[in-house]
Formats: structure tokens, sequence, C-alpha cells
């Protein structure tokens, strides 16, 4: 099974980009974020087209919003109200043999990394927080995270750890944070298990970068992660990098991995 995920920067909007995307890695199940779309508005049609039959979804008008996009029966799983701000930040399904899978979009935290200056840098942190919490209480079992998470955790996430560690995204209050959630629930960094930690791995580049690559200024934000259970399932993974010079790109590509379920 092919599991992608992917910050849409609006579905609407970038739909024949969907399109494409699928038609190049050919997903079984694709996770989006920032969909940007109400419950009653969303595309049902123009998505099952593209093969999904099987869908879940939780929007709002503009901002936010996330979705799975499957072409195998899932259920709906225990999304939760991280925050309790009711701002469609996360989608849970329980997949065919029993594995659950969590579709994240974690806050990208503003400008400044301070949450005593910036509301949305404290939202962000509490965010973290509140999933460590969550999944430290929980049994590992055949579970899968997938999602734009807005943090890059290694120096090699990021096109210079020195430049960006007073960065959004690569703070060290950040990345602790992360970790943290990580170990909670002994959670396995998927795509670093097959691309070596000391390899440069992005899969954001910010809409100033207005050529590609440009001076590939990259962070790699959408992660996806296993519990060990399923670790040794995993069959590979990729980021389909070539996607953000392709017409009306999100700022993020999909990521994805193949694991045997």
């Amino acid at each position: 099974m092919r599991i992608a995920t992917w910050n849409i920067n609006s579905l609407r909007l970038r739909i024949d980009t969907l399109s494409r995307i699928v038609t190049t890695i050919r997903p079984d199940i694709i996770c989006l974020q920032e969909t940007k779309v109400p419950d009653p508005d969303f595309p049902v049609a123009e998505v099952r087209a593209l093969g999904f039959d099987h869908l879940l979804f939780r929007g709002q008008p503009n901002y936010n919003g996330v979705a799975i996009l499957s072409k195998v029966p899932l259920r709906q799983g225990d999304t939760k109200d991280w925050c309790e701000k009711g701002d469609c930040r996360h989608l849970a399904a329980k997949l065919p043999g029993g594995a659950i899978l969590h579709n994240f979009y974690i806050p990208a935290g503003g400008d400044i990394p301070d949450p005593e200056q910036n509301d949305k840098f404290a939202h962000k942190l509490r965010f973290v927080d509140e999933i460590t919490e969550h999944f430290s209480g929980i049994r590992p079992g055949r579970s899968i995270l997938v999602g734009d998470l807005n943090i890059a955790p290694l120096e090699t996430d990021v096109w210079s750890h020195k430049q960006l560690l007073k960065v959004v995204s690569h703070t060290p209050v950040e990345v602790e944070g992360l970790g943290r959630a990580m170990a909670a629930h002994r959670w396995v960094d998927a795509v670093r298990h097959f691309i070596p930690p000391s390899e440069q791995l992005y899969s954001w580049w910010s809409y100033r970068n207005h050529t590609w690559p440009g001076s590939d200024r990259g962070r790699r934000l959408d992660h996806i992660w296993v519990t060990p259970a399923l670790t040794k399932q995993l069959k590979g993974a990729a980021v389909l990098r070539e996607a953000r010079g392709w017409p009306r790109p999100s700022d993020h590509v999909p990521v994805y991995i193949d694991i045997d379920l």
C-alpha cells in the first residue's frame, strides 16, 4: 500500500495538480492538509473521479482543513479537537487490518519564536504538547501518523541549520517538543528509515523562491511516522520533489511511503 501526505494549500484551486500527483505516484491513500474548503463544498465528484471512493474530510472556509482520500475502505477513527479551537487540524481513520492512520496539520506558528509575544507560536507549542500527552497514554499498536507538522527537526532538514536556529519551524524549543512527541509513542520516522539523516531532504520551499529550484532553500516540514510494530512492514519512502516546479504548485510537495498492511 502506498500512503502519501501533501499540504495542498487549497483543494479546489489545485485539483488539477492533485490529479497529476495521483497519476505520477499512484497512491492508495493520500492525506491532504490545508484543504480550505467547508464540508458542504468538498468536491466529492472530482475527487472520486481520481479513483478515491472512500473519503473522510473536515474543513472550514479559507483556512486549515484535512482530508483522507482512499482507494480502500476506511472508517473514521478518534478525531480530536486539539487546543479546543475547532480548527480542523486532525483526522483519524481505521484502515483494513486494523491499523490507525492519523492526518495532522500542526499550526505554522507565525514569525516570532516567543510564546509570550506571539499567540500563534504559543498555540503551536501547546498543540505539540497535547499530542505528546495524548499518545503517551496509549500503548503503541499499529499506527501511522502523517502530515504537515511544520517542524524541521534535523540539521539536514533545513538548508542552513545555523541561519534557521531562530526561525520558526527549526528553533530548539520546537525541535525538542517534536522529539518528545515522537518518544511518547515510540514513533519511527519512516522517511528517514530509508533516506539517511546525513542526507539533505526538503518538502517545502517558500513561494518567495520565484525560480525552481533556485537557491534550494528548503525545509522538511512534512512527515510520516509509524509505530515500531509496523517498521518491518515498511518497503520504501520518497519525496516528489519535482512537483514544486509544476504549474500552480503548493509550497509543499508530496511525501509517501510503501508499506505492507
